[in-house]
């Protein structure tokens, strides 16, 4: 699928409001507005809205740098750590993702989500991806 459309988000990404706001260096930035179906405590990002962003941005980096490579493995988490800095507000929240190491069957990703400010993020996460070679 392109990475260029929100027609890449999954169902469950695109359940939470998350799309494609623009492409920074040939990497999707993700946002997501607040609402009802993200909020945790009372006007504040629920915890898993967040993980959902960090992980959603992560993966659609990794997807948009195999795209330039002509490569199209089936991504597996290996393990996904989040960090948490700072409550998301009732505001739009970005996130993107940047690739740390790319080899043949692993890569590392670091993501960020910020609100107003893109130095003081609100949130991190490193994950680990297995890429397998799809059956087919």
């Amino acid at each position: 699928m392109p990475d260029n459309s929100s027609a890449a988000l999954t169902a469950y990404a695109r359940s939470l409001g998350i799309e494609v706001s623009d492409h920074e260096d040939g990497v999707p930035v993700l946002t997501v507005g607040f609402g009802p179906v993200i909020e945790g405590r009372p006007g504040a990002f629920h915890g898993g809205a967040t993980s959902g962003l960090l992980e959603t941005a992560g993966y659609a980096a990794l997807r948009a740098r195999l795209a330039s490579d002509g490569r199209d493995p089936q991504l597996k988490p290996i393990n996904i750590t989040v960090q948490f800095l700072s409550a998301g507000k009732q505001k739009t929240t970005y996130a993107k993702g940047r690739i740390t190491r790319l080899g043949r069957r692993n890569a590392n990703v670091s993501v960020e989500a910020w609100q107003d400010d893109r130095d003081r993020p609100i949130a991190t996460a490193i994950m680990n991806v297995l890429m397998a070679d799809r059956e087919g």
